[in-house]
């Protein structure tokens, strides 16, 4: 299998980089912007970058499942491999001309995430990995920081409140008041602070499936974890920590207390 995710891993690299160049022509110019049914922004670039992802894959596997944000499930629902696409994740800092969004492509084998990349245009910055081939950033290897107490470490999160929304809010205090320097750094590209020993912990009260898919890999390839608020290793749960590893046992202590 190494062989067969080196070149799954190799393919969602060049499309997640060329999907970031199509999200580039509208970036920081005027949009029109819609709103889903769960008032979630939604643009032409979000469209026309998913649209491209999703020809790519079944021009090249056109045996594997695609699941994007934007146009749901298609191809075989049983494949035993389905792609996990988020075309603009960070579509609100996309919309403000803020660089902080990126192109995530997750790859999944029998339900489990194997691949990840994720790609930030305005960046120039691509992190990938798949399992057992390792993490890099800019095609250098990656790892995590060695960090070990909150009190040492930075932490990122999307978001600076409405935790309370889903049951967090006492947690993310306790976090707080244990934490060196919290920023909200947010989205895929917190996780990617991560992954490259820039941060050691990154916060969502609320995830999507197409919002982790990648991350898993990623973080887990380069020596840390992606778990939800109770330490499992899952993308599944509708929530997400990713850490260094170092300092998880201490943010689920805070979780719990």
């Amino acid at each position: 299998m190494p062989t067969e995710l080196r070149e799954l891993l190799d393919f969602a690299n060049q499309i997640a980089v060329h999907a970031g160049k199509i999200t580039l022509r509208h970036f920081q110019r005027d949009l029109v912007i819609d709103h889903k049914a769960d008032e979630s922004p939604v643009t032409v670039a979000d469209r026309e970058a998913e649209a491209y992802l999703r020809e790519a894959i079944r021009g090249r596997y056109p045996g594997h499942a695609v699941l994007g944000e934007e146009e749901g499930l298609s191809g075989p629902p049983r494949a035993t491999y389905r792609w996990v696409l988020d075309p603009i994740d960070g579509t609100r800092s996309f919309i403000r001309g803020v660089p902080l969004y990126g192109v995530m492509v997750g790859v999944l084998r029998e339900g489990e995430p194997v691949a990840g990349v994720v790609h930030v245009p305005a960046l120039g910055e691509t992190v990938a990995a798949a399992r057992g081939l390792g993490c890099t950033w800019n095609k250098r290897p990656c790892r995590v920081s060695t960090v070990s107490t909150l009190r040492e470490s930075l932490v990122v999160g999307t978001v600076a409140h409405g935790y309370e929304a889903y049951g967090k809010g006492e947690a993310f205090q306790r976090i707080l008041a244990a934490t060196g320097l919290f920023r909200t750094w947010g989205d895929c590209y917190g996780y990617l602070l991560v992954a490259t020993g820039r941060a050691e912990a990154a916060l969502d009260p609320v995830m999507n499936v197409w919002d982790a898919a990648a991350l898993l890999p990623i973080l887990t390839e380069a020596g840390g974890t992606y778990t939800d608020w109770q330490g499992t290793p899952t993308i599944e749960h509708g929530e997400g920590i990713g850490t260094n590893g170092a300092v998880l046992n201490e943010l689920l202590q805070l979780i719990g207390a």
